[in-house]
C-alpha cells in the first residue's frame, strides 16, 4: 500500500487546535475593551504562524489555522451569510455531563446569500504561510443552519416554503465554495455533526417532536450539500467530517453509522469522510461496506477528548479491522475530531495535542508506508 499524493492524506487531521495561552489572554483583553481589533489580529496571526510550523514539524502534509480566529466552529461562519443573524438565547447547546455552550443562537431573518466573508481572508493567510504544505479550510456543513433550530429558526415571512430556504442555502454555499476556490483552496472540509446525530434515537425523537421527519432529512441534506458543491473545480478535494459533538471533551449523540451509511457514502457528492471512531458510541466498521470505489474514509481512531496516548499497535489493529469492510487503499487515519471546536478547548494539554498528531503520522507511515 502507498501513501496518498492528494487529500485526504494517510495521516491527516480534522482542523481545530487548542488556543495558546497568549491568544486566550489577547481575546479576553479584546472582550474587556483593553485591546484593539488590529492588535488581536496580530496575536492571531502570530499564533497561527506558529501552529502551522508545528503542524509541518510533526509531519502533517495538510495544515490549517486551527480555527484560532473563531469562537465556535460553526456560528462564526454561518452568521457571516446574508440573511443570518446571531442572538442571545436562554440556554446554550447541552452536552453530556451537564455542560452547556455559550448562550448563542442563529436565526434566518431574510433571504440567504453570499456576498463575501472574512474567512476567505483567513484561508488566504494559511495559504501564504503554508510553507509547502497543503492549506486546508474547514467550514460548517450547510445542514447545520437547519438542524440547530429547524423551522422555528427560519422566518416564515422570508421563507414561507422551506424548499426555497434549502435552495437559497445551497446557492449561498455555492458562492462560498467558489470564493474559496478563487482564493486557491484545493482542500475544503464540511464539518457535519448532523448525519451522525441522525443515528441517535434521542436526536431522532427530538426532530420528530419539533415537526421534522428524521427519515427524510438525510435525503434533504444530501441534496442540499450537492447543490452547494455544484460547479466546484475538478481540482478541489472536498471532505466531510462527522462526529457526535465536541465541547470541553464532552459529546451529545451516540449510535453507529448504519442508518445513514448507504446514502451518506453514495449520494453525498464529497470525495472523502472523516469519521469519528474513537469509542464504541460510533458503532462498528460494518457500515464501511457501503463505501463506493473512488472515495476515501479517514478513520478517527485517535481521541482528542483526553491526553492518554493510544498504543500504535492498537491503532494498527483497528485499521486492520476496518480493512475487512473497506478497501485498505481507501482508508486513512486522523484524530476523531478537532482539539478545540470552541475556543474553550478540550481537556488536553498542548503537549498532548502535538504528540497525538505525531502519533497519527507515525502510525500512518507504519500502515501505508513513508511518503
Amino acid at each position: 500500500m502507498a501513501m496518498r499524493d492528494e487529500p485526504p492524506f494517510r495521516g491527516d487531521q480534522v482542523g481545530s487546535l487548542l488556543r495558546p495561552a497568549e491568544l486566550r489572554r489577547a481575546r479576553a483583553r479584546r472582550q474587556a475593551g483593553e485591546l484593539s481589533a488590529d492588535a488581536l489580529t496580530d496575536a492571531e496571526d502570530a499564533a497561527i504562524e506558529a501552529a502551522i510550523g508545528r503542524q509541518r514539524d510533526v509531519g502533517l502534509r495538510a495544515v490549517t489555522d486551527g480555527e484560532m480566529r473563531r469562537s465556535m466552529w460553526h456560528f462564526d461562519f454561518l452568521e457571516g451569510l446574508d440573511g443570518v443573524e446571531a442572538f442571545e438565547t436562554q440556554h446554550g447547546i447541552a452536552f453530556q455531563g451537564g455542560l452547556e455552550t455559550k448562550h448563542q443562537g442563529l436565526r434566518v431573518t431574510g433571504q440567504l446569500g453570499f456576498s463575501g466573508h472574512p474567512m476567505v481572508g483567513h484561508f488566504e493567510f494559511v495559504r501564504d504561510h503554508a510553507g509547502g504544505a497543503v492549506p486546508k479550510m474547514t467550514i460548517p456543513s450547510p445542514t447545520v443552519l437547519h438542524y440547530r433550530g429547524g423551522r422555528a429558526a427560519v422566518s416564515e415571512r422570508a421563507y414561507p416554503d422551506m424548499a426555497d430556504f434549502f435552495a437559497d442555502l445551497g446557492d449561498a454555499y455555492r458562492g462560498a465554495v467558489a470564493a474559496f476556490s478563487a482564493a486557491g483552496c484545493r482542500y475544503l472540509q464540511l464539518d457535519d455533526t448532523n448525519f451522525a446525530y441522525l443515528c441517535d434515537p434521542e436526536q431522532r425523537a427530538m426532530l420528530a417532536a419539533r415537526g421534522d421527519d428524521p427519515d427524510a432529512l438525510p435525503g434533504v441534506y444530501a441534496s442540499l450539500i450537492n447543490r452547494a458543491l455544484e460547479g466546484r473545480p475538478a481540482g478541489m478535494r472536498v471532505t466531510m467530517h462527522l462526529c457526535r459533538g465536541n465541547f470541553r471533551s464532552s459529546w451529545i449523540a451516540s449510535g453507529g453509522y448504519e442508518p445513514v451509511a448507504e446514502m451518506l457514502f453514495n449520494d453525498v457528492g464529497v470525495d472523502a469522510y472523516f469519521l469519528e471512531y474513537d469509542t464504541d458510541r460510533a458503532g462498528g466498521f460494518e457500515p464501511l461496506r457501503h463505501l463506493p470505489p473512488g472515495k476515501q474514509v479517514v478513520l478517527g481512531l485517535v481521541t482528542t477528548k483526553s491526553g492518554e496516548l493510544e498504543s500504535p499497535d492498537y491503532l494498527l489493529r483497528r485499521i486492520e479491522e476496518a480493512s475487512r469492510h473497506a478497501d485498505p487503499e481507501a482508508l486513512c487515519l486522523s484524530p476523531q475530531c478537532g482539539f478545540s471546536s470552541t475556543e474553550e478547548g478540550n481537556l488536553i494539554t498542548e503537549t498532548e495535542q502535538w504528540r497525538k498528531l505525531e502519533l497519527v503520522v507515525e502510525v500512518a507511515e507504519r500502515a501505508w508506508g513513508r511518503a
